[in-house]
């Protein structure tokens, strides 16, 4: 079956993609609202057997996947980026797509979504993503990175302790969370600095969205 097969109702989600994107003042191209509904296509196939994310309807998945990763598009510093605990490839793949001179590692542990990684990563031609099947912590670049990027990986202290090893000096964490989470951000603020704080906006998603960029304080 092809990609453009899989999805029915692929007019329809077109239509709330470009709608989404406009209203997040984001400039995309046909090929590029082309290839992230190719890569929803291919998240809706492999869903049915790997149960690759517990949401189900497409339609939902343009808003709570394509759309909450763009969101962060215009936030997200340059530079050498990683994707920790990608999942699925959310956020990566569709910020992969969206700035094709992004360079963007992703990263997860689990054999099934790593699994789909690479089929995904293959069937979209994406060359400006590297994917590793491993432990964060067990993850050792021979270049460290300017971005790490956090979706729903863990806790800010879980990911400071998990992922300090992966930044260049002057890099940052940009952890994406839904409520402002005042508790984690006080369990590592003797260690981090923060560097900003944004109120992410998702179209069609009522629940709130935050996203910090924090910094690694240097030691006294």
């Amino acid at each position: 079956m092809r990609l453009t097969d899989i999805l029915p109702d692929r007019p329809a989600l077109r239509q709330r993609l470009i709608r989404g994107a406009d209203s997040l003042a984001l400039s995309l191209d046909e090929a590029q609202y082309e290839q992230l509904l190719d890569y929803l296509a291919l998240l809706v196939r492999w869903n049915r057997a790997f149960n690759l994310t517990a949401v189900r309807d497409p339609a939902e998945m343009v808003t709570r996947h394509l759309l909450d990763s763009l969101a962060v598009l215009p936030h997200l510093p340059p530079g050498h980026c990683i994707d920790v605990g990608t999942g699925p490839g959310l956020p990566g793949i569709p910020l992969a797509i969206a700035r094709p001179g992004l360079s963007i590692d992703l990263l997860d542990s689990n054999v099934k979504k790593t699994r789909f990684l690479f089929q995904a990563v293959t069937a979209l031609k994406l060359g400006n993503t590297r994917i590793f099947h491993c432990r964060v912590e067990d993850h050792a670049p021979a270049v460290g990175y300017d971005v790490v990027l956090s979706r729903a990986f863990a806790s800010l202290d879980d990911m400071v302790d998990g992922c300090a090893h992966l930044l260049v000096p002057g890099g940052c964490f940009l952890a994406m969370k839904g409520q402002w989470p005042e508790a984690e951000w006080q369990a590592v603020a003797e260690r981090c600095e923060l560097r900003a704080r944004h109120e992410l906006a998702v179209p069609g998603l009522s629940e709130q969205r935050h996203l910090l960029e924090l910094g690694l304080r240097e030691a006294a």
